[in-house]
């Protein structure tokens, strides 16, 4: 008796498991994490992009302060 008990349990979560997975796969769920998941690294790629600009622009100042090619009247 308890051996079936134990087995009728096992099933009822196995098949609650089952039932999960399944419904994770569903297409409204998939799309609105694939998404979440877009929208995601869209935000890295902006994070990036702004700190690549901003370390170029630095460093032009620098070479520019460097090699004296900040001043105005230079302009040929």
């Amino acid at each position: 008796m308890i051996r079936r008990l134990f087995y009728l349990s096992l099933g009822a979560l196995i098949t609650l498991w089952v039932m999960r997975r399944l419904q994770a796969l569903h297409p409204n769920h998939v799309a609105r994490r694939t998404a979440a998941g877009a929208v995601g690294m869209l935000a890295r790629v902006r994070d990036f992009t702004s700190e690549a600009l901003g370390e170029a622009a630095e460093r032009e100042t620098e070479l520019r302060a460097r090699f004296g090619l900040d001043n105005s009247d230079n302009n040929n």
